[in-house]
């Protein structure tokens, strides 16, 4: 098992080196046969999102297919692949920031239905009630 990296995801989606964004679509072809076993992390997937959002400028409901395509390579693992599933779905339909849509989907999965916070996007979301300390 090897490591992928945010710079490998943001190779193959935007395409800005051709040969890179080759390489990278045979090894997802090999992840997605599970020929090729990968390891990311929560953050790699942050980052890949944050990147596309704002430095690509790509659109919320893009970002959700492109990294759902991968999300859902059989060779891949990633904690709280479920959650992170949840997550884009709500990101790219509420227009809420993908830590909140996150956030508010682990809220969910671990049944808790109040949240400490200031931040009034939170209030989009009517299955929780945001307390303010």
């Amino acid at each position: 098992m090897r490591f992928l990296d945010t710079n490998i995801l943001l190779r193959y989606f935007t395409k800005d080196d051709e040969r890179k964004a080759n390489d990278v679509l045979r090894l997802l072809k090999k992840v997605e046969k599970a020929e090729e076993k990968v390891l990311t992390s929560p953050l790699v997937i942050f980052e890949t999102i944050f990147t596309l959002e704002t430095y690509y400028k790509v659109k919320r409901k893009e970002i959700k297919s492109l990294l759902s395509s991968v999300l859902n390579l059989r060779g891949l693992k990633l904690d709280f692949k479920d959650v992170f599933e949840l997550a884009l779905e709500l990101y790219s339909e509420k227009g809420i920031s993908f830590a909140d849509a996150f956030n508010f989907c682990f809220m969910k999965k671990n049944g808790v239905k109040e949240i400490y916070s200031f931040d009034e996007e939170f209030d989009k979301l009517k299955e929780i009630k945001r307390v303010i300390p």
